[in-house]
């Protein structure tokens, strides 16, 4: 029997259990993020390759991922979390990093285990979540808050408020889908704006001076206001078709912070444009279109839960980085998921894309 290769790529992709729509549109993403990549890291195709390699490793575990029967993921969510959460607690008395200890040297390579809880947090939830009658009564709620609180707060320590507040929302996205009462949702959002000043007296200086820079960034232009003013330049600059591909000078002039990493979205706004910002921000839509439709037609509340959260965090990766580098949210350092520079967070988000496909290829079916 006899095919277009198009069908035969989908009937092959299916048999390893990816969703063709979504995995084509996340190798458009990545392919389109490497052309960027190449002009925001001074034309260095190494820096490409290493990135392409990471890329092939989140490629890998994808794979594997999506292999893994839903009744195996349930079963093994309780240790995943533990084994995440023993590494965030190994990060507070061995962990390294310039600053900040986020990371653990393991010789061959180094670990961010905070990444691992992205992951861990959202599937230990869904698997006590699916044993419980939904909406979660206040008990759940209790329980569960206190699974998300203590790796948050481990993650604080090291410090690393940005990558707290996204495991963080990582967690509440499961307690949301589950139908948390909107009561609960409300008194808790009164709770954190009543303790917003005991939370503010208790940021790190570099942490209080990042908010104050995000609300009036021309206060300190030559110094803590300068990557955001940089990067609102570089946005604005280009205009309704940018300056073309390579023709970058906020990034290629050294203007610009960090180009090839957390701004990058600043480098692709000043080379290809608004055109090329909606574009690109279109095909980020599809994707998180496809992955919502993909999780709603899960087979039971822990797919769909885990499914959602793992959209969910994507969503908030695009969200906090384009708001970052717009001057619309403080600098957090969240890279713009799959197109910057790095591998920890590319390996995490495609292995999420590998859940969610997973879980979507067995709706149908016990597995």
């Amino acid at each position: 029997m006899s095919g277009s290769p198009g069908s035969l790529i989908a009937v092959g992709l299916q048999r390893l259990r990816l969703d063709p729509w979504l995995f084509g549109l996340l190798v458009v993403l990545v392919a389109f993020g490497s052309m960027v990549l190449y002009s925001a890291g001074e034309q260095s195709m190494a820096l490409v390759w290493r990135q392409w390699v990471r890329l092939g490793v989140g490629l890998a575990v994808m794979l594997f991922v999506a292999q893994i029967p839903p009744r195996l993921l349930k079963a093994w969510a309780p240790f995943l979390f533990l084994a995440a959460l023993l590494m965030l607690v190994a990060v507070v008395f061995f962990g390294v990093g310039r600053g900040a200890q986020r990371w653990l040297d393991l010789g061959l390579l180094r670990f961010q285990p905070s990444e691992a809880m992205k992951l861990a947090l959202p599937l230990a939830l869904a698997a006590m979540l699916d044993r419980k009658p939904l909406p979660p009564d206040w008990r759940t709620v209790i329980a569960a808050a206190t699974l998300i609180a203590v790796p948050v707060g481990l993650i604080v320590i090291q410090p690393d408020l940005g990558t707290a507040v996204l495991v963080g929302l990582s967690g509440a996205c499961v307690l949301f889908l589950a139908g948390l009462r909107w009561r609960l949702i409300l008194g808790v959002s009164a709770a954190l704006a009543a303790a917003a000043p005991l939370i503010w007296l208790n940021l790190h200086e570099y942490q209080q001076d990042r908010i104050r820079t995000f609300l009036d960034p021309e206060s300190d232009p030559l110094g803590e206001g300068w990557n955001i003013i940089q990067s609102k330049i570089a946005v604005g600059s280009g205009g309704l078709s940018g300056k073309g591909w390579l023709e970058g000078s906020q990034s290629h002039l050294e203007f610009l912070p960090e180009p090839h990493t957390d701004f990058i979205f600043s480098v692709l706004a000043e080379e290809f444009g608004f055109i090329g910002v909606v574009a690109v921000l279109a095909l980020y839509v599809a994707i998180i279109l496809r992955g919502m439709f993909l999780a709603g037609q899960c087979r039971d509340a822990f797919g769909r839960l885990l499914a959602g959260a793992m959209i969910f965090m994507f969503f908030v990766y695009l969200a906090v980085n384009v708001g970052m580098v717009s001057g619309a949210l403080p600098v957090v350092g969240v890279p713009l998921p799959l197109v910057s520079y790095g591998g920890t967070s590319a390996v995490t988000l495609l292995a999420g894309f590998g859940l969610v496909m997973g879980l979507y290829s067995r709706r149908r079916f016990m597995g």
